[in-house]
């Protein structure tokens, strides 16, 4: 009788089941117009910022200790539709490593299309809002890109009524220390994307248990005012919670850190930096009832703490044991703060010794 054949395994497919161009077609459909701006205001704005990028990395580099000989490269200066097409690049890239369950074709479409214009409407939202950011996993040859967002700088510049040429250079060095992150510390971009990569491939794909935990995330709830990274973290089961508590302390360090740094630069550079940040951080509070709850939903209320619990640990450290013993952390994914350290600073001096 002869043998059945071999059956290859067929294997599980990478990355999330997301249409990433129906996400770029939604968000540039549902995005909305920019301030307006005479053809020079927008062409001055757009030399002067990509100027502030070297610029303002050359004073962080000056703050932090960092990059020493590496080359001043600029931003690129982008619209919004530009940013969320760039947007969608980078997460594609950033979850090209996770290996998910095997499903239907069919039913991979669906959830894909479905996937992409939730992606979309949430890049549309965003879009509005962002200033600049740094994509360790973006531009044409994967290796980076920091891009800032012109007419949202202008809008915020006009809406917190401060000098034009410094609230663009402020806005640069907090994306600056971004990039001079990822670009001076050799190992950060590689961690990232496996740990982003290890917590996507953990997903739990036993409803049951979901659903058992309903109860508990309605009671989260409530004792949360709706803090949705609260829920998020219940739905997570033990292994994927530990993934996402160093993928959480991960970013509040490095959101904080470049948080400490634009403010470390100082008066001599931005003379009106205190005005800016007492304006910014109000502006980064307030909005109407239905966009506090939008940014509820999309996680935006926890970053903004983010900020606030890694500023702090940086300023606590820097104060400690000065910017050199602060850099200790970027020695290697061993020496990052976990989330219990960001809270108490001084447990992770006692730690690194």
């Amino acid at each position: 009788m002869p043998s059945a054949p071999t059956q290859t395994p067929v294997p599980a497919p990478s990355g999330l089941p997301v249409n990433w161009d129906l996400a770029k077609r939604t968000a540039g459909r549902l995005m909305g117009p920019g301030p307006q701006a005479s053809r020079a205001e927008a062409r001055e704005l757009v030399v002067r910022l990509r100027s502030d990028a070297a610029v303002a990395e050359g004073h962080v580099r000056q703050v932090t200790g960092l990059g020493a000989g590496l080359p001043l490269l600029p931003a690129d200066v982008v619209d919004r539709p530009a940013w969320a097409a760039a947007a969608v690049d980078g997460m594609a890239a950033l979850t090209a490593g996770a290996s998910l369950p095997r499903t239907a074709r069919v039913a991979r479409a669906v959830t894909g299309t479905t996937a992409g214009l939730q992606v979309g409407s949430v890049l549309a939202y965003l879009g509005g809002r962002v200033l600049g950011q740094y994509d360790p996993f973006g531009g044409p040859d994967g290796a980076g890109r920091l891009l800032l967002v012109a007419p949202n700088v202008h809008a915020a510049r006009q809406s917190l009524d401060v000098p034009a040429a410094e609230f663009g250079l402020w806005v640069c060095l907090h994306e600056a220390t971004h990039r001079l992150q990822f670009t001076a510390v050799p190992w950060l971009r590689d961690h990232f994307a496996g740990q982003v990569g290890k917590f996507l491939s953990l997903a739990d794909t036993d409803g049951s248990d979901v659903l058992s935990r309903l109860p508990e995330v309605a009671r989260r709830m409530r004792e949360t005012k709706g803090d949705a990274l609260a829920v998020v973290e219940l739905l997570q089961g033990p292994e994927q919670r530990e993934v996402l508590d160093g993928l959480l302390a991960l970013t509040t360090l490095l959101e904080g850190h470049a948080d400490h740094v634009m403010d470390a630069v100082g008066p001599s550079v931005v003379p009106s930096v205190a005005t800016i940040r007492e304006r910014f951080t109000v502006r980064r509070r307030g909005g109407g009832l239905l966009d506090r709850l939008l940014r509820a939903l999309l996680g935006v209320e926890a970053k903004m703490k983010q900020y606030a619990v890694g500023a702090a640990f940086t300023s606590y450290v820097v104060l400690a044991v000065g910017m050199d013993g602060f850099n200790r952390v970027w020695e290697s994914p061993e020496t990052l703060p976990t989330r219990a350290e960001l809270a108490e600073p001084a447990a992770w001096l006692r730690r690194m010794g």
